[in-house]
Order: structure tokens, then sequence, then C-alpha cells
């Protein structure tokens, strides 16, 4: 006899008819990319904006070429360039508020920088320096993140903390659609959309993950579909177009302040230089390619309308090009310095309070180092000076 056939056993009601929790069609994405530039939509955007636009453009540009050199001539360890990114990368940076928290990948140090944080201090984790070289809580800006999309949950977490705590703070999360593959991915969305967590999701769709290109990753429409299977909105977005990157941006992180909850934006762009300096991307993608994405580049695409417009001259895009020399050039010259490092500072900022184990740790590495200088007869404070420069 089964539990079902005993007598008085709880027999449960069949189950009522399947019903949506909601419309799906309010959360699709359109069909084409969102544009702004050389449509009707550019004559009602700010002036002013896209001149701020421009010059971030052009500053970044710079900074990625710089960067690419610094790297080799061995002054960076690794650095992955985000040239024809720069789009999506400014809007991000420039699109919130300076109470809100971006959480960046690897490749997103343009962002970090026009955020406000210092082009060399974006740099120290590439230069092997540090994990980070900026203080995050003074710029609202998480580490760099190296795996791929762990910091997705965490900026789900910070913004979902900030909601309950009463703060008025949205979290932009970005990541490549290489990071759409890995676990915590569907996790950041799935609990940012049960929270209705105010963070926006930036995905720069580059079409590789590495070697590996969207197709073999994913058969879904787009990226930006993926939003609807959580619940919350997706929307598509020219990722080369630096207007409608903020203008979509701009939107989401309103609708996620006043309580909308989350957006999945999938940016299209395309990443023109190869992964990192140790990849080859000859290998897996022709010339052909990459040339006809270098014609739909997003510091020219911006530049043609400002100057149609008669936003921008030549004199204007002089001075911006010259600011960016003056980046690159201190950029380089401070990047060219010996950092001096500190091996005591492998225990800081691992706990609040340092533990019992990591004091221990401390004093086994200072007293190796210290019989290492009496070997070699040096003097002072092992390895560097303690407090110096990081």
């Amino acid at each position: 006899m089964t539990v079902l056939e005993q007598r008085g056993a709880y027999r449960p009601s069949p189950p009522p008819a399947w019903q949506p929790r909601m419309d799906p069609a309010p959360l699709l994405p359109d069909a084409e990319p969102y544009r702004v530039l050389g449509t009707e939509a550019a004559g009602k955007a700010d002036p002013g904006l896209l001149r701020r636009l421009h010059a971030e453009l052009v500053r970044g540009r710079r900074y990625n070429t710089q960067a690419t050199a610094l790297t080799k001539q061995g002054r960076l360890a690794v650095y992955p360039s985000s040239t024809g990114q720069e789009a999506c990368e400014v809007a991000a940076a420039l699109a919130l508020e300076e109470r809100d928290w971006l959480f960046p990948s690897y490749r997103d140090t343009l962002a970090v920088v026009a955020r406000g944080v210092d082009p060399v201090e974006a740099l120290t984790l590439l230069r092997g320096d540090w994990h980070t070289g900026y203080d995050p809580y003074a710029h609202r800006v998480a580490p760099l993140s190296t795996p791929l999309a762990t910091q997705l949950p965490h900026a789900v977490g910070l913004a979902h903390a900030a909601r309950l705590k009463g703060d008025d703070v949205v979290a932009l999360a970005m990541v490549g659609d290489g990071g759409t593959s890995e676990g915590d991915f569907h996790e950041a969305l799935n609990f940012a959309a049960v929270w209705q967590a105010p963070v926006v999701f930036l995905v720069q769709n580059n079409g590789f993950a590495i070697s590996v290109p969207l197709a073999k990753q994913t058969a879904a429409p787009s990226l930006a579909h993926k939003a609807v299977g959580y619940g919350m909105p997706g929307r598509l977005v020219d990722g080369n177009d630096a207007a409608a990157v903020h203008e979509v941006l701009s939107d989401a992180v309103r609708h996620a302040r006043a309580g909308g909850g989350p957006t999945l934006i999938e940016a299209v762009t395309y990443r023109i230089e190869a992964h990192t300096n140790a990849d080859d991307a000859t290998r897996y993608r022709g010339d052909t390619e990459v040339e006809a994405w270098r014609a739909h580049d997003p510091v020219e695409l911006l530049e043609r309308e400002l100057t149609t417009r008669g936003l921008l001259d030549e004199d204007a895009i002089a001075a911006v090009r010259q600011d960016a020399e003056t980046m690159a050039a201190d950029l380089r010259e401070r990047m060219n310095r010996d950092p001096e490092l500190n091996p005591m500072d492998l225990f800081d900022h691992v706990y609040a309070e340092t533990t019992a184990q990591l004091r221990e740790q401390r004093a086994l590495l200072r007293a190796e180092l210290e019989a290492e200088q009496e070997q070699h007869g040096e003097s002072g404070e092992p390895g560097a000076q303690e407090g110096g420069a990081r």
C-alpha cells in the first residue's frame, strides 16, 4: 500500500494551469542594436555630453596604445587592450553617479580610469605589484577582476545590501561575452531579478572569448535575450556608438535607482587587438574581418558626427589629442620608474583584524629577510621601507 492509498492520507489537489509570472514581451530586446549616431536621435543628444564622450574616447585610445607599448617594453606583465571597445568603457563610467559602484573585469581599465582612478594605479594589478593599486572605497570601483564573471555576484550583493540600508546606490557590472558562459553570470542574474536589486549588467560582446567565437558559446538569438529567462529586461545596443551606449546605460541606471530592478545590456562591439600580448589572434580570425570593424571605429564615428554638426573643429580635435599625449607621456614616465615593493605588504588588507596565523607568517618572513640581509651585509628594513611606495 502506498502512502496515497492509506486511509486519511494527504492527497494534493491537481496543480493549477500554468500561468506565466509576467508578460515576456516587454522584456525582449529589439531586433537590431540601438543606435544614435547617424540617426535623427543624434540631433537630440546633449552637445556637451557628446564632446565629453569624444575627449574620453581619444584619451582612452591613447591609453590603450601606450599600455600596449609598455607591455612590449617589459613594464607590464600583461595588458588586455580594449581598442575598439572604448565607447563601452567610457559610457559605463559616465553613466554612473558619484555614489554608485563600478564592478569591472580585467579588460575594463579604461572604465576604471574614466571613473577617476589614477592611470598608473589602474595598471598596478597588470604590472604584478599588488592585487589592486587603488582604494576601492575611495573611487567606488571594485578591483579589476581577472577570474571571469566573479565580480557579478559581488555587484548584486552590494546593490542589494545598499537597498536594504536605504542607500540610493546602483551597481554597474561589466563582463565580456565569454563571461556569460560562467556559472557566476547566471547566479548573479537570478539573484538580481529575484531580489529586484538595483544593478545593471553590461555585456561587451566583442566576438571572441580568447579564440572561441560567440557561435560556439551560445545558440541564443542574442546575449540580451538571456535576460528574459531571469525576469529582467534585455537591451541590445551598438557598442561602438558612444552616445547610444551612454543613453541605454543611463536609462537602465535610472530604472534601477527608481526600484525597477536589474537590466541586462548587450553591447555589440569588437576586439581589434589580440586577447592579450600572449595571444596570436591570426590563428582564429582573418584580417578582412578586423578591417571591416575598423571601419566602424567608435572614435571616428563620434568625431564624424560632431564635425558634421559643427560641434567640433580641427583646433578642438588637436587640443583633445594633445591632452591625450600629455596623459600618455605622464603614464610612460611614471611607469618607467622601478617600484619600491615591500614584502611585508603581503599581509596587509587580508582581514580587517590580522589573525594569529598571519602574524606568525609575517614574523617568519621578516626573520628570513633579515637573515638574508645580514648574510649580504645589507642594512635597513627588509625588502623596502615599510609603508613606502606601493
